[in-house]
């Protein structure tokens, strides 16, 4: 791996954390300091921007971008395995517009998620919760397996960094004691010697009673390899953002147009002054059990907010312009290959999402149509994952 993409691996770690925004003007650490480029592969949030008369009518009642969603014309499956739902597929307009100016809407003009294009994507089955410890667990116990986290990086992947500095860990959302501006990520991301899946905040942390908490420091590789044991995959983009809007069209959120209906809570994110302090007005502290927020209109919990979720797409921010077009995308499944202004050189995946350290003060994107993104090799103690599967077909698809 060459300087700059280590480098950047380190940062897509710790963007990916805070709900995959980083600010391009950000500092830098020295490409030696193996932090700086774990914390900058794994963090993925940049400042994207319509004007804010689009949001305005966002607001109102989804924008005049989108379209009616339309369902596809298929029964229900029988014999839907256990923790996953179904998923209808159909044809929706996918992608957000600008939130700048909405209450709640941040100071992101989220550009990636734009044009809002028509996709059409068929039936499937999805991971009801994002992949908890006991569930990751298993896959463990059951094959060995160890994560990306838990291996020591090699010179050959880190040709400038110390040999004392290549170490197992994982980047660690770590607040400062007081205010900061908020220009600079290094602030409040670290890399952990020693953060893993089991030990989520450092050595000395671990696991034990937190069996139905989402797993994390989980790499897209990772992700992917409890994905293949499991008889699943991971979701495209379109899949994802089909599913989370629940068969409504165009709404800000997973569940409306308004962050709190009738003042509740819907997601776990941050509330509080970003980064010093979550003071949890939605009932967690950090990251949250899976289940404990409402689910969507397809039946799926934590879709917005806690963790991020792997996707298999390669991100492009221009990737949507090119689908919008080509005209209706049929099961689109990502770009060839993948480009990030914010860090070049740098391959990375989509994340959706947002995540426990989503807020309006510096990243919004709870908001269903936006994206993030990480390096595939960098994981952080806000990123997971969820799964799906295919239909079967011919014979075997046994409808109610």
């Amino acid at each position: 791996m060459s300087k700059g993409i280590f480098h950047n691996y380190v940062a897509i770690c710790l963007l990916g954390i805070i709900a995959s925004c980083n600010n391009e003007n950000e500092k830098q650490l020295p490409a030696a300091d193996i932090t700086s480029q774990r914390v900058d592969a794994a963090i993925s949030c940049t400042k994207m921007g319509v004007p804010i008369v689009d949001s305005l009518l966002y607001e109102k009642g989804g924008g005049r971008d989108f379209r009616e969603t339309v369902l596809a014309k298929v029964a229900v499956p029988m014999n839907i395995p256990a923790g996953m739902v179904f998923i209808p597929g159909g044809e929706f307009s996918m992608g957000g517009i600008n939130p700048v100016g909405m209450l709640d809407g941040g100071k992101e003009n989220m550009n990636d998620a734009r044009p809002v294009h028509r996709v059409y994507v068929n039936p499937f089955l999805m991971d009801a919760t994002e992949v908890t410890n006991a569930e990751f667990a298993a896959f463990v116990k059951a094959t060995g397996y160890k994560t990306v986290a838990e291996i020591t990086p090699t010179k050959e992947e880190f040709p400038t960094a110390p040999i004392e500095n290549l170490v197992a860990g994982s980047v660690v959302f770590s607040p400062p004691s007081s205010k900061v501006t908020l220009d600079d990520h290094f602030q409040w991301w670290n890399y952990i010697h020693g953060a893993s899946w089991m030990h989520p905040s450092g050595p000395n942390s671990n696991i034990r009673g937190m069996d139905s908490f989402p797993v994390v420091h989980i790499a897209w590789e990772d992700a992917m390899a409890y994905a293949k044991w499991a008889g699943k995959r991971l979701p495209t983009e379109a899949e994802w953002e089909f599913a989370a809007r629940g068969g409504a069209t165009g709404t800000l959120y997973a569940w409306g147009n308004l962050m709190k209906p009738e003042n509740r809570w819907m997601a776990n994110i941050y509330e509080g002054e970003f980064p010093v302090k979550d003071i949890g007005l939605d009932g967690y502290i950090g990251i949250a059990p899976v289940k404990k927020f409402p689910a969507n209109g397809y039946g799926l919990y934590d879709i917005a907010g806690n963790v991020w979720e792997w996707c298999a797409d390669w991100y492009r921010p221009d990737y949507y312009t090119k689908l919008a077009n080509e005209g209706l995308a049929k099961n689109p499944h990502g770009p060839n290959d993948s480009f990030d202004p914010s860090e070049p050189g740098v391959a990375k995946k989509v994340q959706r999402g947002g995540s426990f350290l989503c807020t309006d003060q510096y990243c919004t994107r709870y908001m269903v149509g936006t994206r993030g993104k990480g390096e595939p090799r960098s994981a952080s103690n806000h990123v997971g994952f969820r799964c799906v599967k295919d239909l079967p077909s011919g014979k075997n698809l046994a409808l109610k």
